[in-house]
């Protein structure tokens, strides 16, 4: 399984995921032409935030592909966005399902808008968990954790960094609060309760801009890694602006 992290963060996100000749793309918050030179057949979403489902419009017209959510995300982009109701197929929280060679399970996530979630995906024997915007470090996210032997996880900020950042005090609580974004330190936490000894690769994800930095983020993550004993463990820091295969 190939997973390509398109752009990562709070001004657009889009991952690829490629096994045997097919393609998938988890969100879809980046222009059109960022997605020149891969062809999906089907789009999943995540959650109705912006930053991942700004590109969906385009999308449909341009590809006719169907978009994979659950009802209360496909009724909010419906609404929000101009993509008919027909160019949603609707999941179930919890119920796995098959695109292609790929079996993909949708799990809820807790999250300021109408019912997100993230993603298990299963091809070739290869396990991918798919978790960002995450409000809390819940033991329900980290048992699908535990199966995944790839993981793109949210390590969004650094408490300090927002603290200080001179945002207004609702955004900093938004942000810090249960349904808002994980710290690097939650991030931390969730892996090593519950990564198992088959993950092999794991990407950092939605960084912000202004209260994060790669470094940051990365030294606190290996430091964990090393607490566990898993310095075997291929660490990357997904980026806003480049394209990062994990």
């Amino acid at each position: 399984m190939r997973i390509v992290s398109i752009a990562s963060g709070s001004k657009g996100n889009a991952t690829v995921v490629e096994h045997d000749g097919s393609a998938i793309l988890i969100d879809c918050g980046v222009p059109y032409k960022s997605l020149k030179g891969y062809e999906v057949e089907a789009a999943l979403v995540t959650h109705s935030h912006t930053d991942h489902i700004c590109g969906i419009p385009t999308l449909v017209k341009r590809r006719d592909l169907p978009v994979y959510a659950n009802m209360m995300t496909a009724e909010s982009i419906v609404h929000e966005c101009d993509v008919p109701e027909d160019a949603f197929v609707c999941f179930e929280n919890g119920q796995s399902f098959e695109i292609g060679p790929f079996t993909v399970q949708p799990f809820s996530i807790p999250h300021d808008t109408s019912d997100p979630v993230g993603f298990l995906i299963r091809a070739g024997g290869v396990t991918y968990f798919h978790g960002t915007d995450i409000g809390t470090p819940l033991d329900s996210v980290g048992l699908k954790l535990a199966e995944a032997d790839v993981a793109t996880l949210e390590s969004n900020h650094d408490p300090v960094m927002l603290r200080t950042s001179g945002r207004p005090p609702c955004l900093i609580q938004r942000i810090a609060g249960p349904r808002g974004h994980l710290s690097n330190e939650q991030a931390c936490d969730l892996v090593k309760r519950f990564a198992s000894p088959r993950l092999v690769r794991l990407a950092l994800a939605h960084l912000s801009r202004d209260c994060n930095a790669p470094h940051i983020a990365e030294g606190a993550m290996r430091a964990a890694l090393a607490e566990m004993g898993r310095v075997d463990v291929t660490l990357r820091v997904l980026s806003q602006n480049d394209v990062v295969e994990i």
